[in-house]
């Protein structure tokens, strides 16, 4: 009777220590949450940690870069030109316990992500003209005509004052301040697709 207390005891113990243990890996962070709200501090650095065992629950955020990839939206630009344009971001979770505290996990992360960033994306489309987000610089292009050898260079382009590169970083610096809350940093925004509307594309 003695020996089977003792083995319920050490089956006890084992439960407990099993339920109480978890592992924060380098590619992770944690929020203990106990009845759903947060406990102390993010964990971040690595290693074997306790929490109470069947009240507190361990949540786990990636620390790595993710990625947001937008929806492909129909635009104009500012000389009336619509276009198609198609983006994408790579961010992560600099503030854990913030990122919990206001959008819980990664797939309400997203939301967030395309509300700001597709909204930046369209007030920078529609404040300059085709050909800016189209370029970086004035470099003068080439251009060949079938059965033609020589280089043609008679294509008429506008001088370029802002390019593609720097729209691109005005559209990091308008969308950054509106993650911030969310304790989530935007590492990049490339357009990783321009082109004409159906209808233009028809004209053109």
């Amino acid at each position: 009777m003695k020996l089977r207390s003792i083995i319920i005891l050490i089956i006890i113990l084992l439960i407990a220590f099993f339920s109480s243990a978890y592992v924060v890996d380098e590619t992770e962070q944690v929020i203990i949450t106990q009845f759903g709200k947060a406990v102390g501090d993010a964990k971040i650095d690595p290693g074997l940690r306790f929490k109470i065992p069947l009240i507190q629950q361990a949540n786990y955020f990636y620390k790595n870069l993710l990625e947001w990839d937008g929806q492909p939206g129909q635009i104009p630009t500012l000389d009336k030109t619509f276009i198609w344009v198609d983006t994408f971001a790579r961010w992560k979770i600099v503030d854990p316990l913030k990122f919990f505290q206001t959008v819980n996990n990664v797939s309400g992360a997203f939301g967030r992500l395309d509300d700001i960033i597709d909204s930046a994306v369209r007030n920078f489309i529609t404040s300059y003209n085709l050909i800016e987000t189209v370029r970086k610089t004035n470099r003068e292009l080439d251009t060949y005509e079938e059965g033609i050898d020589e280089i043609r260079q008679d294509a008429t382009l506008a001088d370029i004052t802002t390019g593609r590169e720097n729209i691109v970083l005005g559209i990091m610096e308008q969308a950054q301040p509106k993650l911030d809350k969310f304790g989530i940093e935007l590492v990049d925004v490339k357009i990783k697709r321009v082109n004409y509307v159906e209808e233009v594309q028809r004209s053109v």
